[in-house]
C-alpha cells in the first residue's frame, strides 16, 4: 500500500491530511511510517476478510477501500480540522478508530438499501464503498458526497418509516416500494381531514361518500396548520428533517388533491361507474395528486 503525498486538494482527505502535516513540518517521518504500516495491516485484514490477500490487485483494492473509509471517519471524528485530523492521526490507534468511525456511518445508510439484498461487505452496501474508496493519488475524490447523498437518503427512509408507525394503521415498509416522503406524509394528513385524525387505512375511496367536507377545509391555511399538528407529534428533529424535505408547493398540491376528492365523492354519489371514476383519477393524476392513494378501490 503507497500512501502518496502530492497536491491533494481534491484528493482523499488522509492523503490531504498527511500532505499538509509534512508541509508544516508537524508531521515526523517516523509517524508516517507508522501511520502507514497500521493502513497497510487493516487493508490485509480487509482483504482477508472481504477479498483474496493472494491476489495482489484485489490487495490494492483493499488498500483503496481503507483509504476511503479512513477519510470518511477521520472528516467526521476531526470535524473536517486538519490540525486535529493530524493530532488524531498520529495516536495509537487513531488510523484505526478513524476506519472504525467510517465503516459504522457506511453502515447506517446502508441500513434500508440491504433490507432485501445483501453486500458482499456484510453491513455496508457495495456500490457506495465503491464510491467512497480512493486510491491515494486520486485527482478527485467524491466519498464524502457520495456518503452525504446516501445519508440524506436513509433520513427520508427512516422519516417514512417513523410517519407509518404514527399514522398509519399498517406499518409495515418496504424500501422497494419507492415510497416518496411528501406523498407518504400528504397522504396521513389528508386521511386526517377527512376523518377526524384517524390512521391511515386502505378504504378512503370507500368511505368519502360519507364524509361531509366542510368549506373550511378548502384553504392553504388550514391544510398548513394540519400539516404542522401532524409534524408535532413526531420527534422534534425528525419532524425538522421532515420539513426541510417539503418542496413549496406541498400545501398546494394537497390542496388541489383535496378538490379532486370532492368531485370523486360527487362521481360516487351520482353513481358515476368505476370505469368513469377510474379514468377520472388516471387524468387528474396524470397532472399530479399529491396524498391521494395509489391502492385499489375496496
Amino acid at each position: 500500500m503507497q500512501l502518496v503525498l502530492r497536491d491533494g486538494d481534491m484528493g482523499p482527505y488522509l492523503t490531504k491530511v498527511l500532505l499538509q502535516g509534512q508541509t508544516d513540518e508537524t508531521l515526523s517521518h517516523e509517524q508516517l511510517e507508522h501511520i502507514k504500516s497500521k493502513a497497510i495491516l487493516m487493508s490485509l485484514k480487509l482483504a482477508d476478510k472481504f477479498y483474496n490477500k493472494y491476489k495482489m490487485h484485489l490487495l490494492e483494492q483493499a488498500a483503496h477501500d481503507v483509504i476511503g473509509v479512513v477519510s470518511l471517519g477521520l472528516m467526521e471524528l476531526s470535524q473536517q480540522n486538519q490540525q486535529q485530523a493530524l493530532r488524531l492521526l498520529v495516536t495509537t490507534d487513531g488510523i484505526v478508530k478513524c476506519f472504525q468511525k467510517g465503516w459504522s456511518m457506511l453502515s447506517t445508510v446502508s441500513k434500508h438499501k440491504l433490507v432485501n439484498g445483501k453486500s458482499l461487505y456484510g453491513d455496508v452496501d457495495k456500490h457506495l464503498l465503491e464510491q467512497v474508496s480512493s486510491p491515494p493519488d486520486a485527482e478527485e475524490w467524491q466519498g464524502f458526497e457520495a456518503y452525504q447523498e446516501a445519508l440524506l437518503e436513509h433520513q427520508r427512509q427512516q422519516s417514512i418509516v417513523t410517519l407509518m408507525a404514527q399514522f398509519y394503521a399498517q406499518t409495515q415498509y418496504d424500501p422497494l416500494d419507492f415510497l416518496n416522503l411528501e406523498s407518504v406524509l400528504a397522504e396521513a394528513v389528508l386521511y386526517r381531514i377527512l376523518f377526524d385524525n384517524s390512521k391511515v387505512k386502505q378504504d378512503l375511496k370507500k368511505r368519502i361518500a360519507k364524509v361531509t367536507l366542510l368549506d373550511e377545509w378548502f384553504t392553504l391555511e388550514y391544510i398548513e396548520r394540519q400539516t404542522q399538528l401532524a409534524l408535532a407529534e413526531l420527534p422534534a428533529e425528525l419532524a425538522e428533517t421532515i420539513r426541510k424535505d417539503l418542496g413549496k408547493h406541498f400545501v398546494p398540491a394537497l390542496l388541489r388533491t383535496l378538490h379532486f376528492a370532492k368531485n370523486y365523492r360527487e362521481g360516487l354519489l351520482e353513481g358515476v361507474s368505476p370505469e368513469r371514476l377510474e379514468r377520472f383519477e388516471h387524468k387528474e393524476g396524470l397532472i399530479g395528486l399529491l396524498g391521494w392513494p395509489l391502492y385499489l378501490a375496496l
